[in-house]
């Protein structure tokens, strides 16, 4: 009997993923993002697995098969050449037996150090092994599973779990190869305690603790740590000095309200974490409200050279009442990620990946405009576009760009009497389905020479905020009424200037 349920079960999860790529009027429902990545249906929520392999960027995701709400966890799956188009596959690790498959990491295990790799080619030994959180009501352990077909299909191992600490709170590992020590190294979270666990293992199997880091950064009684990240950055101008990054997802404790991330930037000798900062020092990786559980790529080519990372773009306070069907939530662009140094020390930067550029359109582009009399100026129109802009600023200006403007708006700009950038979507359209969402998200960002740099991706139900190429980011949700596609500029001050203005209309990346 539990046979045959299992049978039916199995049958029903491939004919919900077996998906044909979106044609006729799927992808335009309201909402629905035309550049960000989203399930055709269902729930979704943190970025699993993130690998790249013989020519494929991998995202797993955290899913639920049977509906657009939280439960029956397994990990979606989604490929592309170009980490802007993506080519549905069907679910790779499916909930069974009572275990739900929480989040974690995939690498490639080149030298098949695992035992677990069955090439056929001489000349290559190497396959994919997904480590993931087995969760179940009592407990969460740290599991693996092979794929010897470039992820088409998964096998779970039968030593399973590989660590158990008997502990319901220890999830979301993240595995990588340390060159230096020549051994793999996992980092994954003690929740409730706010503590990083760092793990080694020569095969992937048998594991043994090294060290914890933490409580640091964002504490308090109520936080839980999920979803860390570690990985090594050159200092932008000093290519020959590198630090390392240790980002650990909060919620709550977000800079905005609930969820959110946050990040440690200090020293990984292959054993133990040193934080370059004092232990109450909060960094933040995105000051706007929906930009969680963000963790970057592995195994990218070395001539690449780059750290790309991606989030999941909602917030648990309210993600399950997004008005979105028939899926629910979505993922960030992929950003790559720098070190600046800063006079407050060392500082991660981010950028839209250079990809993007290959969906740009039509451009208006706009110089030297006035903006002190405060009077909104229609610059142009569209549900998605990137908008790059420089202001001059003084100290009683506000520059403004009201987005999908209309019956509702979504202001973005920078107030330069408190020095901040923000997102104001008090007024964006549908805010009412929880009493957390409406709000105004600020970061500080000192104007360079008197000027403030602004690059912006707005989709149809979000906006992206680079501020100073990356120096700040702000990643909000918005919802607005169906008539709203105006772009205006707005400013006040004695000297408030747009210098100039780049604006593209973005093709669908589901077209």
């Amino acid at each position: 009997m539990l046979h045959s349920a299992w049978l039916i079960t199995l049958l029903l999860l491939l004919s919900i993923t077996l998906e044909a790529q979106p044609q006729g009027d799927s992808y335009q429902e309201p909402y629905r993002p035309q550049f960000h990545f989203t399930p055709e249906k269902n729930w979704m929520n943190d970025p699993n697995g993130l690998v790249y392999y013989k020519g494929e960027y991998h995202l797993f995701y955290q899913y639920n098969p049977f509906g657009n709400s939280w439960g029956h966890m397994s990990w979606g799956h989604a490929v592309s050449t170009d980490l802007v188009h993506w080519k549905h596959l069907p679910v790779a690790l499916a909930e069974e037996n009572g275990v739900m498959i929480f989040s974690g990491s995939a690498v490639v295990d080149w030298n098949n150090t695992s035992g677990l790799c069955k090439s056929s080619d001489p000349k290559d030994k190497s396959c994919l092994i997904a480590i993931y959180t087995g969760h179940t009501n009592t407990n969460q352990s740290q599991h693996i599973a092979v794929s010897n077909d470039r992820g088409r299909t998964w096998t779970k191992f039968a030593g399973n779990p590989v660590i158990d600490i008997g502990d319901k709170d220890f999830r979301d590992p993240k595995v990588f190869w340390h060159e230096a020590t020549k051994h793999w190294v996992m980092v994954v979270v003690l929740s409730k305690e706010q503590k990083a666990r760092f793990y080694s293992s020569q095969d992937l199997k048998k594991w043994e603790l090294l060290s914890e880091f933490g409580p640091a950064g964002v504490t308090g009684k109520e936080v839980l740590w999920e979803c860390p990240d570690l990985f090594e950055l050159p200092i932008e101008g000093q290519p020959a000095k590198k630090r390392w990054v240790l980002i650990v997802n909060i919620n709550p404790g977000g800079i905005a309200g609930g969820s959110g991330g946050q990040y440690f930037v200090g020293n990984f000798d292959g054993k133990t974490f040193t934080n370059d900062n004092l232990a109450d020092t909060k960094l933040f990786v995105d000051y706007g409200k929906d930009f969680y559980a963000a963790v970057s790529f592995s195994d990218l080519p070395k001539i690449d050279g780059r750290r790309i990372l991606l989030g999941w773009m909602s917030n648990w306070q309210y993600a399950g009442k997004e008005p979105t069907s028939p899926w629910r939530t979505a993922q960030s662009i992929p950003r790559e990620l720098r070190l600046k140094k800063t006079s407050a020390g060392l500082r991660l930067v981010q950028k839209p990946i250079a990809e993007l550029s290959k969906l740009r359109g039509e451009v208006i582009t706009k110089r030297n405009l006035n903006l002190r009399n405060g009077k909104a100026q229609l610059i142009a129109s569209g549900e998605a576009l990137e908008i790059s802009g420089e202001f001059t600023v003084e100290k009683d200006s506000v520059a403004t760009i009201r987005l999908h403007a209309g019956s509702s708006v979504t202001s973005i700009g920078y107030d330069a009497a408190t020095s901040k950038l923000f997102i104001d979507r008090t007024q964006s359209g549908q805010v009412e389905f929880d009493p957390k969402f409406a709000g105004r998200h600020e970061a500080s960002l000192q104007p360079q020479q008197g000027k403030v740099k602004l690059h912006v991706f707005m989709d149809r139900s979000s906006v992206e905020v680079f501020g100073s190429d990356g120096e700040v980011v702000l990643t909000d949700r918005i919802f607005p009424a169906s008539n709203t596609q105006q772009i205006q500029l707005q400013g006040t001050g004695t000297n408030t200037k747009c210098l100039s203005l780049n604006i593209w209309q973005l093709k669908s990346a589901w077209r």
